[in-house]
């Protein structure tokens, strides 16, 4: 009789990993994904990343790779495009709740809005801003700092330094609430709760 192989792997905050043709994702130590998320195949989540609840991540026909430090905010749902264009995130990249990407490649502080949907061989340069609703059709390009709005989104204006500065605080402050999780779902009390 031989060993049953397992069909998935529980994160110690509850979230999913499930190899695809026995490629497991990579999942550094010090990332979070939280309970409900789904993370499968060729994924890789590098430091302090942060999967939220619900989110599926699916490597399986293209690989996905996640930076430090960014965030993918609940319900969220991220694949690829079959042997043509993986999906790239960044470091310290904002993905807000229920976003679609798929093949794409969201640069450095780049942040996708709410309900947003990125899709195949986009790229939104540093600093670029997708608004809440928009959705980038194949092959656009955000310019660094840019903001698009619309369905489908156009070039609307660049970002003020101010909005420049509160975007980029947002990745500490995800990895912040993050951690207040995790000590949570350990019954600890942090010293100085957040936020």
């Amino acid at each position: 009789m031989t060993e049953a192989f397992p069909l998935y792997k529980d994160t110690s905050l509850g979230g999913r990993v499930t190899p695809f043709q026995g490629k497991w994702p990579f999942i550094d130590d010090s990332a979070y994904v939280f309970h409900g998320a789904q993370v499968v195949g060729d994924v890789t989540i590098g430091a302090q990343s942060s999967i939220w609840h619900n989110c599926v991540l699916r490597g399986d026909v293209n690989h996905i790779k996640i930076g430090t430090r960014s965030n993918i905010q609940d319900g969220s749902v991220i694949h690829v495009s079959t042997h043509t264009y993986p999906t790239i995130i960044g470091n310290d990249v904002l993905v807000a709740h229920m976003a679609m990407l798929h093949g794409c490649t969201l640069m450095d502080n780049a942040f996708v809005g709410m309900g947003c949907i990125v899709m195949d061989n986009v790229t939104i340069e540093p600093d670029g801003m997708l608004a809440a609703g928009a959705m980038l059709t194949p092959g656009k390009k955000v310019g660094k700092a840019e903001l698009w709005v619309g369905r489908p989104a156009k070039f609307l204006r660049y970002l003020t330094d101010e909005e420049l500065e509160k975007n980029r605080g947002m990745a500490e402050h995800y990895r912040k609430i993050a951690e207040q999780h995790k000590l949570d779902s350990m019954g600890q009390v942090a010293d100085k709760p957040y936020p």
